[in-house]
């Protein structure tokens, strides 16, 4: 039987944006669905409960999750709200898990402060990893075009919104940057190749 994964978008996205990535996922055996949540409207509290409730509808059976910049904070952040939930594998795709500078910066001001919505204060904080029982892996981008940079200074290498820096915690079973934008991870067949590597072995490679 196929392993279960469920897939959450980032800020300003719906689940339908995770198509091509759950069709990749699907192609190498997997058994994707994705999560859609109201990401300015709904506080992330709320998020989190709902996916909890989304996870333990499997009956046990260990979920892999996959995120998408607030995506995977909010699935890092519904896993140290809820212990106890059966979760397989994480995998981060351009989270800021340090927190984000250009959400900090768009926080500022109240004329784009509107832009984060109720998911300001998880982008500006970034994950806690709170589960040592659970492999957590980075894929991050380089390709420097995104709104990010109009609002952020990066002093490193960044994928347009969130800089490398800040993809990059303590915890993490491994971390892999590639050549794309912060969009450009949800379509990169590079992407969806390693993450699928990493939920079946914990790695890379």
């Amino acid at each position: 039987m196929s392993d279960p994964v469920l897939i959450l978008h980032g800020l300003w996205m719906r689940a339908p944006a995770m198509q091509p990535l759950a069709r990749r996922l699907r192609a190498d055996g997997f058994a994707p669905a994705t999560f859609d949540y109201a990401s300015r409207a709904v506080d992330p509290e709320a998020s989190c409960r709902r996916l909890a409730e989304r996870i333990g509808a499997f009956d046990g059976r260990p979920v892999h999750l996959v995120g998408h910049s607030l995506g995977g904070l909010l699935a890092l952040e519904t896993l140290t709200r809820h212990v106890g939930l059966a979760v397989g594998r994480v995998v981060c795709l351009g989270s800021p898990l340090r927190g984000a500078s250009a959400a900090a910066e768009l926080s500022r001001h109240a004329s784009t402060r509107w832009f984060l919505g109720r998911s300001a204060d998880l982008l500006r904080r970034g994950a806690r990893l709170d589960r040592a029982d659970t492999q957590i892996g980075m894929i991050a981008g380089t390709r420097r075009l995104g709104l990010g940079r109009f609002f952020a200074r990066f002093d490193g290498p960044h994928d347009g919104t969130v800089a490398l820096a800040e993809t990059r915690i303590d915890g993490l079973a491994d971390h892999v940057a590639i050549p794309a934008t912060h969009s450009g991870l949800i379509f990169s067949p590079q992407a969806a190749v390693l993450t699928a590597r990493f939920l079946r072995e914990g790695r890379f490679g």
